[in-house]
């Protein structure tokens, strides 16, 4: 089931960031992308969380002597939920819908700030590959743009 569902989560992942990539960026594309894409990542890992989680499936103890129970308290604990192969697939469910998200709102603002695709790919492609990475750096970028469009309006 866990490897399944992992190959499922990645292609509709890479899937979703052609499609910001490389189609326009029409109501039907942005919404496709949000609700098929990020909504249904979200959902996958919504429903594997709570069965791992409750235990009702693949559940994450590591075993041995003074095992560690799976939490969010300690590095052990987050350890433990990723030692199990329910914990790795909703774990990386997780970067892939909020990296998706991100890149989602990265491109919308680019666009609505004037900045064509292929200044937008760099930003997009770190945050695919590296999710934090490129939203920093589109951030840095941003905000010189962002302070000129704001005294534009507010000197109408």
């Amino acid at each position: 089931m866990w490897p399944a569902l992992f190959t499922f989560t990645n292609g509709l992942a890479i899937v979703a960031w052609l499609a910001l990539l490389l189609l326009p960026r029409i109501a039907l594309v942005r919404s496709a992308i949000m609700f098929a894409g990020v909504a249904l990542l979200c959902l996958i890992y919504t429903v594997c969380f709570a069965l791992v989680v409750s235990g009702s499936v693949d559940p994450v103890v590591t075993a041995g002597a003074g095992a560690v129970k799976s939490g969010f308290g300690s590095i052990p604990e987050v350890r433990a939920i990723f030692a199990s192969d329910g914990g790795v697939v909703i774990g990386w469910t997780h970067y892939l819908a909020f990296d998706l998200f991100t890149g989602l709102w990265i491109a919308a603002d680019a666009d609505n700030k004037g900045y064509g695709r292929l200044i937008q790919v760099p930003f997009l492609a770190a945050t695919f590959i590296a999710g934090p990475i490129g939203l920093f750096f589109w951030l840095l970028v941003r905000e010189r743009r962002a302070r000129a469009v704001a005294r534009a309006a507010g000197a109408r």
